[in-house]
């Protein structure tokens, strides 16, 4: 199970264009191609952060001339529009390397639980920021929960409940025991929930994209979760003048750094906790590194590893 980051498609510091992700994207999948090198069985989750934060904006800037979509049609959206990215780079990338694998892109919905406390406590920011005068404006237009993230950058916020359930888990795991690469969940999944006639709704809520990889991770009955994030190792002390890079590790021993709170809240830290959930149900190691230190950590000589006694 890999859990790919939004940014390594559409990195900091880029406008973003589909040239340049797809640029990106091409680059990512010859790191990800060692994996498939030692012919692993593969399922792919990626995060869709810029992506979505592109959606909106356009969607702000012509909201007058074209009915704004709700934040999970924006989920689905991104699932296609990336999927269809990664998918025809892979085909490509297996194409060369004269590899006879198919390439699925599947458009998910993840059943969350509509009172799961998350979702009376929005926290999660999306989309472009802007100041406060900006913001208020459209916040009342659209009935947007707002706050600042840093001073005078103010951007909407939305619940980020965990999810519950993967809809059609039996038909991803078939595919992926048939040998196909599979593209599930991405951005973590489309949120919905069971109304009271027990009917699917959406939601505007973002799943943590690596909780659902993990809990991909238990319905395949993975036995390896790659999280690809932005930097080589995870740290102690992150960004201080003691910090100090975590090699390999149990899961105990990432359980009492997590207590310990040297983790980041939006960064490192549900990557540690879904890397807990996943050694918990079927799973015997955790990666969790950057894309171009994927073949170290393949021979087990860079990343953070954690694993299973």
């Amino acid at each position: 199970m890999i859990a790919l980051g939004g940014n390594a498609l559409s990195p900091k510091g880029e406008t973003g264009t589909i040239a340049q992700q797809f640029a990106k994207t091409r680059e990512s999948l010859e790191g990800i191609f060692n994996l498939i090198a030692q012919e692993y069985q593969i399922c792919i989750t990626h995060g869709n952060g810029p992506q979505v934060g592109d959606e909106l904006l356009r969607m702000d800037l012509t909201h007058d001339a074209v009915p704004a979509h709700p934040l999970g049609v924006c989920v689905a959206s991104t699932q296609g529009s990336i999927g269809y990215m990664i998918q025809q780079s892979l085909q490509n990338l297996l194409r060369r390397k004269k590899i006879d694998r198919e390439v699925v892109t599947f458009i998910t919905q993840v059943v969350v639980d509509f009172d799961d406390p998350a979702i009376k406590n929005p926290t999660k920011f999306i989309g472009h920021s802007y100041a406060k005068n900006e913001i208020e404006v459209l916040a009342q237009k659209f009935d947007w929960e707002i706050a600042e993230q840093n001073p005078g950058k103010w951007r909407r916020i939305v619940p980020s409940p965990l999810p519950q359930y993967i809809l059609n888990g039996i038909s991803l795991k078939k595919l992926v025991d048939h040998g196909s690469i599979v593209l599930t969940a991405g951005g973590g999944g489309i949120p919905v929930y069971y109304d009271e006639n027990n009917n699917l709704e959406g939601l505007d809520a973002v799943i943590d994209k690596d909780y659902s990889a993990a809990l991909m991770g238990r319905i395949l009955k993975a036995e390896e979760l790659w999280i690809i994030t932005d930097i080589d190792h995870a740290y102690l002390n992150y960004d201080k003048q003691n910090e100090e890079k975590i090699g390999k590790i149990t899961p105990d021993q990432a359980k009492q750094y997590l207590d310990e709170g040297h983790f980041q809240a939006g960064s490192m830290k549900p990557k540690i906790e879904a890397a807990l959930y996943f050694l918990k149900y079927h799973g015997e190691k955790v990666v969790i590194t950057s894309i171009s230190n994927i073949q170290n950590a393949i021979e087990g000589m860079s990343g953070t590893i954690i694993r299973n006694q």
